[in-house]
Parts: structure tokens; sequence; C-alpha cells
């Protein structure tokens, strides 16, 4: 019989069990949901519900269905328990009869699921600072390995003013690292334990809810009963923090698709992270970044529908919020494979450092330069503007670089232009003259590079 059978007369058709069942996804809960009734069975047994003989064989029970439950060694799929809570139920009344029985006293299944489900995010969360602290030590070693590699910067998807390589790097890791840091401060914020707080109004037994939560390792328990059963704002902050650092991996891997193509040839990838085709056996292609590209939508749509499903929700559970695990369990997957994966790939790069700095020439990047001589030379920014884009429009006709116009030429726009222009005009001038905090120069880039390091190695 299901937990809430006692009114009912005849069981649930198959139609409705099957909409209505959870086990077949939360039993991924399973040890929280253990480690929970470990807690709540000493919190009963101080209350009088339970004998001190019948804690400890509850106790031991659950411990033992703990190790297997970690051990994967459940049999789920043949239970035709409800969800994650009967079915531990189920087990121990198996094991101990009328004593197992006594274990849901004054707790409803919704504290317990809102306690499992915060255990379940506040766990996770830390496997995934951990897949974004190695992403972001993968950007910064590699960084470190291709530090004098210049390469155009970008804007429109049109070559604008070269940047070292480091300095794109750098630009993710900053991206990652709030990442990390929305995902330290979710951490904080839904450390808070709902059991106690019973289906929505607190529990009538002298249970002692400060212990609960301490036992539970939560910094204290929630205050108010009828939010502590309806709030997920944890999750929909969960999985706003995925699919932002989705987002973020996928421009990242925009970015590497575009370097990696023959158009570019900036980028060389390992065969690992690669896949060739069935047809054309020249093809190595950018699968594992398109992947990546490509799932973003999937964890956006998580957020979207739990967005949904909880805007018109009245105090305080209702069963619409089972709907909220599925999509999270699902990202938090997707987020997890896709940093590995991230990792793995920006580990395999290899920069064709003469094809980079080609590039970067033939952008001419360096009409920016050219006007800010002018300037000074006491020429106004948008005369200057002006000159510059007048030379570039030359150079273009010639089917030449702004460097390889003789002076003579160039003086047919302004006679201020002299031999001295050739040195502004060079490509390591261009990035390091941007010798400022976070610019391009090569002091700031090392900088910021070593404060990288430390952070990494101080881990």
């Amino acid at each position: 019989m299901a937990l809430w059978g006692g009114r009912f007369q005849s069981g649930s058709s198959d139609m409705f069990k099957q909409v209505n069942d959870s086990l077949p996804f939360d039993q991924v809960m399973a040890s929280q949901d253990i480690r929970g009734s470990i807690v709540w069975s000493r919190a009963i047994a101080k209350a009088g519900v339970l004998t001190s003989d019948e804690q400890q064989q509850l106790e031991q029970a659950l411990n033992e269905l703990l190790a297997k439950a970690e051990a994967g060694e459940l049999d789920f799929a043949n239970s035709p328990e409800e969800d994650i809570h009967s079915f531990v139920e189920a087990a121990l009344t198996d094991k101990l009869g009328d004593i197992a029985r006594k274990l849901h006293t004054g707790r409803s299944r919704n504290d317990q699921v809102a306690t499992d489900f915060r255990l379940w995010v506040r766990e996770h969360c830390e496997q995934l600072l951990n897949d974004l602290q190695q992403l972001r030590a993968s950007l910064v070693n590699t960084a470190k390995r291709n530090e004098t590699v210049i390469l155009p910067g970008y804007t429109h998807l049109q070559r604008a003013q070269p940047v070292r390589f480091p300095h794109w790097c750098l630009a993710y890791v900053e991206m990652f690292k709030r990442d990390i840091s929305r995902l330290e401060d979710l951490t904080q914020r839904l450390n808070q334990c709902p059991l106690g707080s019973g289906a929505l109004a607190g529990t009538t037994y002298p249970i002692d809810r400060q212990e609960i939560a301490e036992q539970l390792g939560f910094a204290s328990p929630c205050v108010n009963s009828l939010d502590a059963v309806s709030d997920r704002d944890y999750v929909l902050e969960l999985l706003f923090v995925a699919s932002t650092s989705m987002m973020h991996m996928s421009r990242m891997a925009e970015d590497l698709i575009f370097f990696n193509s023959g158009e570019s040839g900036f980028i060389r990838l390992g065969d690992h992270v690669t896949s060739g085709s069935s047809l054309m056996p020249q093809k190595k292609n950018p699968d594992a970044l398109e992947l990546m590209r490509g799932k973003c939508g999937r964890v956006f749509g998580s957020l979207q529908g739990l967005l949904v499903t909880m805007k018109g929700l009245p105090l305080a559970y209702n069963k619409d919020m089972q709907e909220d695990k599925e999509g999270a369990f699902d990202a938090v997957n997707q987020w997890h494979i896709c940093l590995v994966i991230a990792s793995e790939v920006v580990d395999s790069i290899e920069l064709d450092a003469e094809r980079c700095a080609q590039a970067a020439k033939e952008g001419y990047a360096n009409a920016t330069e050219l006007a800010d001589y002018l300037v000074g030379k006491g020429v106004p920014f948008r005369t200057a503007h002006d000159i510059s884009g007048q030379v570039v429009l030359a150079a273009l006709a010639a089917g030449k670089p702004i460097e390889d116009l003789s002076v003579k030429e160039l003086q047919q726009y302004s006679d201020l232009i002299e031999d001295d222009v050739y040195p502004i005009l060079q490509l390591e001038y261009l990035v390091d003259k941007r010798n400022i905090l976070g610019g391009t120069g090569v002091e700031p880039v090392s900088a910021a590079l070593q404060q990288e390091l430390a952070a990494i190695a101080a881990r």
C-alpha cells in the first residue's frame, strides 16, 4: 500500500502510477534519503517516540541499506514502490516489521524530499566546483604554454585588434570564475535544513531542529515551515548557474570551432576530442565542441521549464513540484560532462603560432595605431581616423599591409607621416602598447597569468 493509502479503497490505475510514481528518477537520492532517516530516527528517539533499542535497530538497518545504495546494489527496477521514501520504508519494514513503521512519525514526505534534494544539490555543487576549477586550471596552463603567441582579436567576427593568446584564455577564466562564485554563493544560501517542517505546519513532537540540521551538515534549520517545504529557489539557482556556465562554454566552443577551421587554422585539436566523417576520410571534426554548444539548449530548457512550473503555485507543497527533479538531474549531469570534456579539449590545443601571427597582420589592425600616431603629431582624432581609413583603402587596392607602403605613399594622405611610423605599425607594438591593467600587453598578461597560477596552486 502507498504511504498515503489509508483512506483509499482501491489502488491507482496503471496510467496514474506512470505519471505519479517518481522512483524511476528520484532513486538517485537514495543515499540522501537514508542519511536523513538516520538523523530523524535519533530525533524522534529523543522525543520519546522510539526506545533506545528501536532506534539502534533502525540506524543499523539504515546503515546497511546505505552501504547497498552506495555500492549500487539496490533493485529499484523491480520495486512496486511509488518513490524513494516508500522504497526505503518498505525495505526497513521487510527487515524490522512494525519498528520501521514508527520511523515516519512527525515527518512528511514534503519536508523529507525537500531535505533530500538540498543534500543532493549541495553534494553535486562540490563536484561541479571541482570541475570548474579544473577547467580554469586547463585554460591557465594552456595559456602559459603559449604565452608569446599573438592572434587576431575579433568584433562582429571581423578582425579587429591583435591580442595575445593567453589574454583570450584569461577572458574565459574570468567567466568561469564568476560561475564558481555563483555556485559557492548558492551553496551558502541553500544550506538550511527543512526536516522537521512536516507537511507544511511543523510537527507537534519535541524535536531539536538545530541538532538535526547540524547532524546533516546544514548551517541552520529553515525558519518557516511553509517556505521550507515549498521552496525550490535553490534548484532554480542551480539551473541558472548551470545555464550561464553552459553559455560560457558554448561561446568558448564557438571560438575554438572557428579557430580550428580550415579558414583560420590557428589551432589543432587532439584526436581524442574530435571525430571523422563516414564519407570523407580527410575530415577531422570538432564534435566535442559542437556537442558542448548543442547541449546548451537542453540545460536552458530545464531552467525555463521549472520557472514556468513554479510561477503559479500557491503555498505550500503541490504535486507539480515533482517536476523539479528530472530536469535538474539531467542538467547537472550534462553540465558535469561538458566541463570535463571542455578541460580535455583545452588541454589538447596546439597552436600554429606562425599562422596566428600572419592572420593578425592581415586584418589592417594597425590602422588604429596609425590614427594614434597622427594624434601624437597634433591631428584631431576624428581627422586622424579619416586619414587612416583612406590609407587602409589604398593598402587594400595595392594588395599590401599598411606597413609595406612607402613613406611617399603614406604622405599622400598626411605629410606628417615620417619614417618613425614603421615601428608603431609592427605586430608586437600593437599588442604591447596596451600595457595597462586588463590589457593585452606582455606585462599585464604575464601578471594575470602569475596571479592565476598562484591561486590554483593555493587551492
